[in-house]
């Protein structure tokens, strides 16, 4: 891979569009007057190539590569590089299928820095990466020999020999990649170690009340297991004394019958009672009524009705006595009566659920 051609637009010196051709793949020399703008063809190389120390090219800040600093109206310097890639042997990684390779960087005053390749716009790594593939790093301090360095190069130590060789051979990308990989595994590592933290610190007590909580909410469930068994148990005993009670209750019928017995018993009592008041009324008249011979017959079944009287009375007061506790038992009865129809009720209901 080697320039083919390039153009300079708004860079340094060249403030407008301009397109150089004729570039051999082997050796090239640029000449000219002094002030021509020689030196600055190699610094739009190296503008292209990535340069990120600005002193190689004679500047302090990207602004300074713009035409006058921007000053004379040109707010942008592009340079674009147009690289013959036909010989696939010497193509980057990832660009063997094209036959050129069209890299243009571009700087604003106030906006980006921006690189493409074919007319794409790609990341500065991206394109570090392409020119690291075929060897070119041009921020290796050995790229460029300017004047006065070639005596320097001569006399270097073995070390920095091997760190030239190194970035011509291309392996420095690697060292370089290898050295950004442990500090993203050191970034990561320290990241680990607050993840593994928080897991202790903060995750872990949380988990820890979440296990309690779970095996208070599993022993909370047998217990609703159990209490459901008992209340099966319940229900079906419920249901048993029930269905007990229930053939027991034939026995109701019969006391009801009994208690009417007794309340008509009660109702021949009282009419018994009135029909003998009613007789001794009228035996009092007669009494009253007949005199003379009479008296002493009417005396002496005055007597006997008194007697019977009494003994009526005595009878009336005994079935009064008889009535009130047949009275309290039919109270007793009903209450009973009651009470064994309302559990009765309950107990249907219960053994309809």
């Amino acid at each position: 891979m080697y320039i083919k051609s390039m153009v300079l637009d708004g860079f340094k010196s060249y403030a407008k569009r301009i397109e150089i051709n004729g570039f051999d793949n082997e050796f090239n020399a640029i000449t000219g007057f002094n002030g021509s703008g020689k030196s600055n063809i190699l610094d739009a190389i190296c503008f292209v190539l990535g340069i990120t120390n600005l002193g190689q090219v004679r500047a302090t800040s990207l602004q300074d590569l713009v035409y006058k600093s921007g000053q004379a109206g040109v707010k942008k310097a592009s340079v674009t590089i147009t690289f013959d890639n036909r010989d696939r042997n010497a193509s980057p990684m990832g660009y063997e299928h094209f036959e050129e390779i069209t890299v243009t960087r571009q700087v604003v005053i106030g906006g980006k820095n921006q690189y493409m390749i074919n007319g794409s716009n790609v990341p500065y790594k991206r394109v570090q990466d392409m020119f690291f593939s075929v060897q070119l790093n041009v921020n290796n301090p050995h790229f460029l020999i300017m004047q006065g360095r070639i005596t320097k190069v001569l006399n270097m130590k073995p070390v920095e020999i091997l760190s030239m060789i190194e970035e011509a051979a291309g392996t420095r990308m690697y060292e370089t990649k290898k050295q950004a990989a442990i500090k993203t595994i050191e970034r990561k590592d320290m990241k680990l170690k607050e993840f593994n933290d928080i897991m202790t610190e903060e995750l872990g007590p949380k988990l820890h009340k979440l296990k309690e909580q779970r095996s208070q909410y599993v022993e909370f469930q047998r217990i609703e297991k159990e209490l459901e068994h008992c209340r099966r148990i319940c229900i079906a005993w419920k249901y048993l004394t029930t269905f007990v009670n229930s053939e027991k209750a034939e026995s109701v019928q019969a006391l009801k019958d009994q208690l009417e017995t007794k309340e008509k018993s009660i109702e021949d009592f009282k009419d018994e009672t009135k029909t003998i008041e009613e007789q001794l009324v009228e035996i009092t008249k007669q009494r009253d009524a007949e005199n003379g011979a009479k008296l002493e017959v009417l005396k002496r079944e005055l007597k006997a009705a008194e007697k019977r009287k009494h003994k009526l009375t005595a009878e009336a007061n005994s079935n009064e006595e008889a009535i009130k506790a047949e009275e309290k038992n039919i109270a007793q009865l009903k209450k009973n009566i009651s009470e064994d129809e309302n559990t009765l009720i309950t107990k249907e209901n219960e053994l309809n659920k």
